[in-house]
């Protein structure tokens, strides 16, 4: 294990607007360390353990749309606290058995050090059936949004996919997104933050459609 993460012994889990603590580590593509992707949008996301059906699903799903996050301008990295030659393994089944190559690089974590680092177990935890966290990160290294998921519910490509969508066009109109929007639909305008804002926006202040 060559990862050198230094995280700090955090009392709370990471939470959004928090930096992403930065680390090196092994991964099937090569040793990797989070600040080398600063600039870009990254989606992290862990597993407790390799060969696990729902596992196995996500990262055919991910891998089949990963185009998609491309055009986005956000990467993938997955984390696990199985071994480098235990995810080689895997991501080998998993072209043998479903044509598909995982290219996004997995993180070997057997200390569990970076799972800590992120808020993912506790210190004190003696194995890693909590770990099924996603981290969105943005281009300056700060989480913008975080997800849990139960070992027996896979994650949504699409959501996530939407999501970071939804996080890039709230950064670059300046406005919010409604429920379930997609690129197609306006966007709301910011909340006024006092009253004679308030008075102005008319009686549906709090739900106006964004002008283009």
């Amino acid at each position: 294990m060559t990862d050198t993460a230094q995280p700090r012994l955090q009392v709370r889990p990471l939470r959004i607007n928090d930096r992403a603590p930065d680390f090196s580590a092994r991964t099937t593509r090569g040793q990797k360390r989070l600040s080398d992707y600063r600039g870009r949008w990254l989606v992290l996301f862990s597993h407790p353990a390799d060969f696990t059906p729902v596992c196995t699903s996500e990262f055919v799903g991910l891998a089949r749309r990963q185009a998609e996050f491309t055009a986005l301008g956000c990467e993938l990295m997955a984390l696990s606290v199985d071994s480098l030659y235990s995810h080689l393994a895997w991501l080998k089944d998993i072209h043998d058995r479903f044509g598909v190559k995982v290219e996004f690089p997995v993180i070997e974590d057997p200390s569990m050090v970076i799972g800590q680092a992120f808020g993912m177990l506790d210190p004190a935890s003696p194995d890693s059936a909590t770990v099924r966290a996603t981290f969105v990160i943005d281009p300056q290294g700060v989480v913008r949004a975080i997800s849990w998921y139960p070992m027996n519910v896979g994650r949504s490509v699409g959501e996530l996919l939407r999501l970071i969508r939804a996080l890039q066009a709230a950064d670059r109109e300046g406005g919010s997104t409604p429920e379930g929007w997609t690129e197609d639909q306006p966007m709301l305008e910011a909340a006024p933050v006092d009253l004679d804002g308030a008075l102005a926006g008319g009686e549906a202040w709090y739900y106006r459609e964004r002008r283009k």
